[in-house]
C-alpha cells in the first residue's frame, strides 16, 4: 500500500514538474518583454517626442485596464481571424509580456522621476547628448531605484501564468487540472501545486528582500 502511495505521489510530482518547466520558461519569456517594452514606453513618455507621452498614456490605459486572461483569448483566438495561428506558450508569453509592459513602464517612469531634475542638466554640462545622459547617467540611477518592485511584478507573473491554462499552455495549472480528471484526488494534487508555486516563488521574494535591503544601504 505505501509502495503504491509513493509511486502516485512521485507521478503526479513528475508531471508537475513538467508544468513547472513551462510555467518558468512562460515567465521568463514574458518578463523579458515586459521590462524591454516597458523601459522603452517609459523612455517615450519622459521624452520630447511629438505625441509620445498620449501614445503611452493610453497604450499604459489599455493594456492596464484589459484583464490578462481576456488578451490571452484575443491573441490565441482572435488572431486566427486574420490569419496568425500560434501556439499555446507563445500566446501566453506574448499576452502576459503585453500587459506586463504596461506595469513596468508605470515602474521605470516612477524611477525616472525620482531623480532629480539636474542630473540631466549636469549630463548636458559636461557634454553629453540627452541619449548618453539617459544611458550612463539616469538609467544606471533607476534601475537601482527600480529593482525591487520590479521584484515584486516578477513573483506576482510567475502566479498570474496560471491564466496560461485557459488557453491550453501545459503548465502547473493546466497539468494539474488533467490530473485530477484522470485520478479525482484533487486535494493531494492541488496541495502539491501549492508546494510548487511556493517552491517557485519563495527565492524569489528572498530576493527581492535582500534588493530592498541593499537599496536602504545605498540611500
Amino acid at each position: 500500500m505505501r509502495e503504491g502511495v509513493l509511486e502516485r505521489f512521485e507521478y503526479y510530482i513528475g508531471v508537475l514538474l513538467q508544468g513547472a518547466g513551462i510555467t518558468v520558461s512562460i515567465t521568463i519569456g514574458a518578463l523579458a518583454i515586459a521590462l524591454v517594452l516597458g523601459l522603452g514606453l517609459a523612455a517615450l513618455k519622459v521624452s520630447r517626442i511629438p505625441l509620445a507621452r498620449p501614445f503611452v498614456d493610453c497604450y499604459v490605459e489599455v493594456f492596464r485596464d484589459v484583464p490578462p486572461l481576456t488578451l490571452l483569448f484575443i491573441i490565441y483566438f482572435g488572431l486566427t481571424y486574420v490569419g496568425i495561428r500560434l501556439d499555446p506558450v507563445p500566446a501566453a508569453i506574448i499576452g502576459l509580456g503585453l500587459n506586463g509592459a504596461a506595469y513596468c513602464a508605470e515602474i521605470f517612469r516612477a524611477g525616472f522621476a525620482a531623480l532629480h531634475h539636474g542630473q540631466r542638466a549636469a549630463a548636458a554640462a559636461v557634454g553629453m547628448t540627452p541619449s548618453m545622459a539617459m544611458r550612463y547617467v539616469i538609467l544606471p540611477q533607476a534601475f537601482r531605484i527600480t529593482l525591487p518592485p520590479l521584484g515584486n511584478y516578477a513573483i506576482g507573473l510567475l502566479k498570474d501564468t496560471a491564466v496560461a491554462s485557459a488557453v491550453a499552455a501545459p503548465e502547473i495549472i493546466w497539468r494539474a487540472r488533467n490530473l485530477t480528471s484522470e485520478t479525482f484526488e484533487t486535494p493531494i494534487i492541488y496541495l502539491l501545486v501549492a508546494a510548487l508555486y511556493f517552491c517557485l516563488t519563495f527565492p524569489l521574494a528572498r530576493w527581492v528582500n535582500y534588493l530592498e535591503r541593499k537599496r536602504r544601504s545605498w540611500a
